[in-house]
């Protein structure tokens, strides 16, 4: 495991969003390093923010994806976790310092080290491994990860609508869990997209009864459909009075700009409120008498460290829990396409990448096409 692998991809061309065939060297793997070769790549709204600079300048071509599922190909010398022939997985990050407070208590999501965590695409390499790179990410035919950061996916999961489980998947589970949701509970899911129809089928097998909450009237077959026990539209007045203090837990995967404060209305007192959406603007009209006069709580969350994310996967296997998915092309038009409808909510509830079946296959046809008219 010497040689450096030439990756293909779908990489962004700019800020546009646009997407080009792009080729790039993944690093020489070493003793500790996992060599997948990548089946399914789901998109994930991060993708689209961080390919169109919404969260800072990028160095561009730009590979995005961090919802990676593949067959691990090649492992170095020391890796056990798993085997050549094997299916595993990897998420939005592919590395941390390894040393702080928050790495070794398995929560690598939060590294407070240098650097941070290294998320999946659009964060700098270490030096000592790629001096001056950049992490490129799952729209991509190979990745090279250090085995502490990949985890085994069960053969009982499907692989194309596993792969969202990667970031989708347990940013529902890891703060399911802290939170203690349990039989009994009861849980409000805000927000029924990629997020949030995981978030309802997770709930429902962690025992909660859960409730939908969606402006949409279309989507509440949809959401009793994957074990949703209400569904709240909340334009309608009589409904949303009907409901306030009724549950214990709100969690709220709403991307868009939104009045965060009126989710609170629906928490029980003592209830918190989770968000792992990223809207841009800040909270407002929040007064502290609001919390603390009923004792309410606001937490956020970020993804989870690599144990969760391995018990995610576990859970998700026992369980039967698996992403609805669009399976598409992993050429250039049609992640265009996939991230113009994931950007207006076009899709139920992912798209995922089909990239065994596309990527090299395209790639090379159109690289000899443009051989033959130079």
């Amino acid at each position: 495991m010497s040689d450096v692998i030439l990756c293909k991809s779908v990489s962004c061309a700019d800020s546009s969003g646009k997407h080009i065939y792009h080729s790039f060297n993944r690093r020489s793997p070493l003793p500790s390093d996992v060599h997948i070769k990548i089946r399914y790549s789901g998109v994930c709204h991060s993708d689209i923010h961080c390919g169109r600079g919404d969260w800072g300048p990028k160095s561009y071509p730009l590979c995005t994806g961090h919802e990676i599922l593949g067959e691990v190909v090649n492992v170095g010398a020391e890796v056990s976790k798993v085997k050549i022939g094997e299916v595993a997985g990897v998420g939005c990050f592919v590395d941390s310092c390894r040393g702080c407070e928050e790495c070794k208590e398995g929560e690598e999501n939060y590294c407070s080290g240098p650097g941070g965590f290294r998320g999946t695409y659009a964060h700098k390499e270490r030096e000592d491994l790629v001096p001056g790179g950049v992490t490129q990410g799952g729209y991509s035919t190979d990745i090279v990860v250090d085995e502490r950061y990949v985890v085994k996916v069960p053969e009982a999961l499907n692989r194309a609508e596993a792969a969202p489980l990667l970031c989708a998947g347990i940013t529902c589970f890891a703060p399911f869990i802290q939170a203690g949701v349990r039989p009994g509970m009861k849980v409000a899911v805000a927000g029924l997209g990629g997020l949030g129809h995981m978030a309802v089928k997770i709930a429902k097998k962690l025992g909660a009864e859960v409730t939908v909450l969606t402006r949409s009237q279309s989507k509440v077959e949809s959401a009793l459909a994957m074990g949703a026990s209400k569904v709240v539209v909340t334009t309608n007045e009589e409904e949303v009075k009907a409901a306030a203090k009724s549950v214990n837990l709100v969690y709220n995967c709403i991307s868009a700009s939104h009045d965060m404060v009126f989710y609170l209305s629906f928490l029980k007192n003592r209830g918190t409120m989770i968000v792992v959406g990223l809207p841009p603007e800040p909270i407002a009209n929040l007064k502290a008498s609001a919390l603390a006069g009923r004792g309410l709580s606001i937490k956020g969350s970020l993804l989870g460290g690599i144990k969760a994310t391995q018990e995610m996967i576990d859970f998700c296997a026992r369980h039967g829990i698996v992403s609805d998915i669009e399976l598409i092309p992993a050429t250039p038009e049609a992640v265009d396409v996939a991230w113009e409808r994931t950007m207006k909510s076009d899709v139920k509830y992912r798209f995922v990448l089909d990239t065994a079946a596309t990527l090299e296959k395209e790639f090379d046809e159109r690289a000899k096409k443009r051989a033959k008219l130079a």
